[in-house]
């Protein structure tokens, strides 16, 4: 999951770069080198393991989806707060220079 530590303004946003793992190609081209089927599979596997991936963890289309809704839908109120704290300062503007 992406971490969004906010500093000086700016936002920094770090993602982990996942590579898919092939473990079909790697065991074809393991057998097809002189490996068993059986040695193939098990250090295809053993590689799966080592590398910590798999396709389970990776974020689809609609994880995302569903997190861009979530923030759009938090951010909401805050567009509304900040539009009426702007129309609350300029009303008291305008009565400081244009009413006496």
């Amino acid at each position: 999951m992406a971490h969004l530590p906010f500093a000086r303004g700016e936002c920094y946003i770090i993602l982990m770069l996942a590579v898919l793992f092939d473990t079909l190609k790697v065991v074809e081209s393991l057998t097809s080198s002189g490996f068993t089927e059986e040695q193939a599979k098990g250090s295809s596997e053993a590689l799966k393991t080592a590398r910590g991936t798999s396709v389970e963890d990776l974020a689809t289309k609609s994880d995302l989806q569903i997190l861009e809704a979530g923030i759009n839908g938090e951010l909401k109120p805050l567009k509304w707060m900040t539009g009426i704290v702007l129309a609350g300062v300029l009303s008291l503007i305008m009565k400081a220079f244009f009413m006496q």
